[in-house]
């Protein structure tokens, strides 16, 4: 009986050199749940920030008044559903207000450069100023609505796959969408023009009824986007919602 490597203190045979006296590797696969994982959270959080700056821009759209960046926020419900299947809700959350921390830095920073004296070279400050200078009334509602939206709708996305069933993937996406992008857009109408208590003189209130007509374009275009962003929850696999079913 031969001895083994481990008895005569000799090293266990590596993998077969390949014909050019390399030793060969398994091939690895291109891409893995991890590579989904985090191109799902920046994509996330890439998508809050680009629609939180271009909201700064009104467009008009089939005569009605949008802000721009309408047409990609309700694209963050289905990432967050993305972010949530392949992470699991806790990381979930963790990542919602990860990208709230970071519009609420983004904004803090644009008020900070605003306010630096410019190079007597640059001719745009007032500009910059006047464009990206943030309103705060407006920042404040859009993370309050944001984070309260975001987090329902992962509440509501786990109970979907853990009460009523793990097929059909667009309908888990449909329902908690349903529910968290009208919260969103409530909470961000009245937040950002309501006549609310000490902020019925403010610059930005408008009417109810302005209100009212904000709350329903907004709605229009915000549902019509989140239909057609349901299929990006078959990018990446569905985890096995068995395991550690209260915080899977």
């Amino acid at each position: 009986m031969q001895p083994s490597p481990a008895d005569t203190g000799a090293p266990a045979p590596g993998p077969a050199p390949d014909r050019a006296g390399a030793p060969s590797a398994r091939p690895r696969p291109a891409v893995t749940a991890t590579h989904l994982a985090v191109a799902a959270v920046g994509a996330y959080v890439g998508a809050q920030v680009v629609a939180n700056v271009t909201s700064v821009k009104i467009g008009s759209t089939f005569g009605r008044a949008v802000d721009m960046g309408t047409f990609v926020y309700p694209i963050t419900f289905t990432l967050r559903d993305v972010v949530h299947k392949t992470l699991g809700k806790r990381l979930a959350r963790t990542v919602v207000v990860t990208a709230a921390a970071v519009n609420l830095f983004l904004a803090a920073y644009l008020q900070w450069v605003a306010g630096v004296r410019p190079d007597p070279s640059y001719g745009l400050d007032a500009e910059f100023r006047a464009v990206l200078g943030p309103l705060w009334r407006i920042v404040v509602a859009s993370i309050v609505a944001q984070v309260i939206a975001e987090l329902i709708d992962g509440e509501i996305y786990h109970w979907f796959v853990r009460r009523v069933t793990t097929r059909y993937q667009w309908a888990r996406v449909a329902v908690s969408n349903a529910v968290s992008v009208p919260l969103d857009n409530a909470i961000f109408a009245v937040g950002a023009f309501g006549a609310l208590p000490l902020l019925a003189d403010d610059q930005l209130t408008l009417p109810w009824g302005a209100v009212w007509d904000v709350f329903l374009v907004n709605l229009t275009v915000k549902g019509a986007v989140s239909a057609l962003s349901l299929p990006l929850i078959y990018l990446a696999p569905d985890r096995d919602w068995r395991r550690d079913p209260d915080d899977a």
